[in-house]
């Protein structure tokens, strides 16, 4: 573990200086001290290497976001994780270019995993509320993405170029377009969706449900939840 420990360090500290590119296999070996073969032996390849990397310090970033007590608004916790994320990727903006920055669909990273899971928890929190009026998926994709863009937006720019509002603006338009202003308080229009997403949420909860029934029942509210209450067109 201290070799392994010690190879992944100097892999960040290229990474952190010099970039993606500055992570070379040459590089590594002569930085931690070590041999070309264990780093294949320890890692695969350099995508391996990379991938530890990238685990190791995201724990921190998420250590960050899940160190709290969650607040008794989920929203406010949706905020203060948003604001955490983007921090996050401005302070390290090579390693999150390295976790969020090349998507490779049905590969995530563990790192994005991770880090999928616990903005799914809050998202969940949010859900049990009552306060979502779209589904679960449908509202991390959205805050993923758009925080993502927006990171990656920011870090693309001169610090002294940068606007401070851009990524408040960005949240409070996410934030608006999935979240109601209360439980039972939705926009004409809103009502089943909310009603359905909050169900789902509480599922796990419904015990007096066989596991047949809770599926049955998860299916027609995921239905609700995305076709927005509509019904079906006949044929």
């Amino acid at each position: 573990m201290a070799t392994r420990e010690r190879i992944v360090e100097a892999a960040a500290e290229l990474l952190a200086t010099g970039g993606r590119e500055a992570v070379s296999t040459r590089a590594v070996s002569a930085a931690a001290g070590v041999q070309a073969p264990t780093i294949y032996r320890l890692f695969g390849d350099k995508q391996g290497l990379l991938d530890a990397v990238a685990g190791n310090g995201i724990a921190e970033y998420l250590h960050s976001k899940t160190v709290h007590d969650p607040d008794p608004d989920p929203v406010a916790d949706l905020r203060r994780g948003w604001d955490l994320h983007v921090g996050f990727g401005l302070a390290h903006p090579a390693l999150y270019a390295l976790v969020f920055g090349e998507p490779r669909p049905g590969a995530e990273s563990p790192a994005e995993r991770q880090s999928a899971a616990v903005l799914a928890g809050i998202i969940r929190r949010v859900a049990e509320a009552g306060r979502l009026r779209v589904s679960e998926e449908r509202a991390a994709h959205l805050v993923h993405s758009t925080g993502r863009g927006i990171t990656l937006t920011l870090i693309g720019m001169a610090p002294e170029q940068r606007d401070p509002a851009l990524s408040e603006f960005a949240r409070e338009s996410v934030i608006t377009t999935i979240t109601t202003d209360g439980p039972g308080r939705t926009e004409a229009g809103t009502g089943p969706v909310a009603t359905a997403v909050t169900l789902r949420a509480l599922l796990p909860e419904l015990t007096v449900l066989t596991d047949a029934e809770r599926g049955l029942l998860r299916e027609w509210l995921d239905r609700v939840a995305v076709g927005g209450g509509a019904a079906p067109r006949a044929s």
